[in-house]
């Protein structure tokens, strides 16, 4: 049995990636303002909650502020109540992703929740690195995107 598939997706659109890119980093700069600045409280004010807690919380924020910028960012183009919609729907698995990256960099190089220098960096390029893909398709499928 001989199937060929006529459908072949194009990875190769430069625009789209750089699109893509430029949706990636509005969505890493909510993220990490609600997970970073989580962590950083817990850390600064020595509360002792256990790590897989504190992780937890901090994607949930992240994901919260990311929802908050991009709504935001969309009241340009609509109404509250679409942007938010659109907000939530466009770029989930975007931010769970990008939370899970970075809160699994922070505890494999911390071994706990933990924000030092060192590694800021590291994480906010697997943050950025992990969803990248997924936002190429979403936008080069669809055409849409979480900010553009």
């Amino acid at each position: 049995m001989n199937i060929s598939v006529t459908n072949k997706f194009d990875w190769s659109c430069r625009h789209t990636w750089n699109q893509s890119a430029i949706n990636t980093l509005w969505c890493l700069l909510g993220c990490s303002i609600g997970d970073i600045g989580t962590i950083y409280y817990f850390q600064y004010h020595n509360i002792m909650w256990s790590t897989a807690s504190i992780m937890l919380l901090a994607m949930f924020n992240g994901i919260l502020t990311s929802i908050i910028l991009e709504t935001i960012i969309l009241l340009k183009q609509m109404r509250l109540r679409d942007a938010f919609k659109t907000a939530v729907g466009m770029s989930l698995i975007s931010m769970i992703s990008m939370e899970f990256a970075m809160n699994l960099v922070d505890y494999l190089m911390t071994g706990g929740a933990k924000i030092t220098l060192h590694v800021l960096p590291i994480m906010l390029l697997a943050g950025f690195i992990t969803p990248w893909p997924y936002n190429y398709w979403r936008l080069k499928k669809y055409g849409v995107g979480c900010c553009g």
